[in-house]
């Protein structure tokens, strides 16, 4: 629904020149073993106490609140027109004189009018949690992560990665989808509900081959 580019990492196998990420959750690292420098205080498990519960670390959850909304429109119009006359006068003497001066007026008319309208709009809202899968040296945070529903009539399943900015993050570990980069969104449904919404393959085939 609501697709770019490739991953630095957390990739699957690619489709085309395409990487497709992987949207699974990431576990974090084993720590390191402390340093046997006999001090209390190690900066490697350090976390200030300004950071809260915001997620900072590989593997820490944070929360994607979906706002998307989108829409376009567009039209077109176009109006031509052409027109001509052309009238002789047969000479009164010789043979052509047997003409008549209606036998050869010659007019021509020729018009074009062409409108064309477009519109489109998406609405996604909703609440998905996420983990972060890497950490950039500037702070910025690589995370993806996907929501699995099954409903009676069907499955339901939401995908999300992108670039979240730690500036972004509310207090309550909460990021707009909006403010992330690179997003990718993808939205999923399978069953009776997703199958009674598309053609039949036969259909699509005729679809196809039709050259109307």
């Amino acid at each position: 629904m609501l697709a770019l580019l490739a991953l630095p990492i957390g990739v699957q196998a690619k489709k085309g020149n395409v990487a497709a990420p992987d949207f699974g959750p990431t576990l974090p690292a084993n720590p390191a073993p402390a340093p046997a420098n006999g001090a209390i205080f190690q900066i490697e498990r350090y976390s200030p106490l300004t950071s809260g519960a915001r997620a900072a670390r590989v593997g820490d959850i944070l929360t994607i609140t979906l706002v998307e909304r989108t829409s376009a429109t567009k039209s077109t119009s176009a109006t031509t027109g052409r027109n001509g006359n052309i009238g002789l006068s047969p000479p009164v003497n010789g043979p052509l004189s047997l003409i008549g001066a209606g036998d050869v007026n010659m007019s021509g008319d020729q018009s074009f009018k062409g409108k064309g309208e477009t519109a489109q709009s998406n609405a996604l809202s909703g609440e998905l949690s996420v983990t972060v899968a890497a950490v950039y040296p500037n702070g910025n945070m690589l995370v993806q992560g996907e929501k699995a529903l099954t409903l009676n009539r069907g499955d339901e399943n939401v995908q999300f990665s992108g670039i979240v900015r730690s500036a972004d993050i509310s207090v309550d570990n909460r990021v707009l989808s909006t403010r992330v980069a690179a997003a990718r969104i993808r939205y999923i449904g399978k069953g009776e509900i997703a199958r009674a919404s598309q053609q039949g393959w036969l259909q699509r085939f005729f679809s196809k081959m039709s050259p109307f």
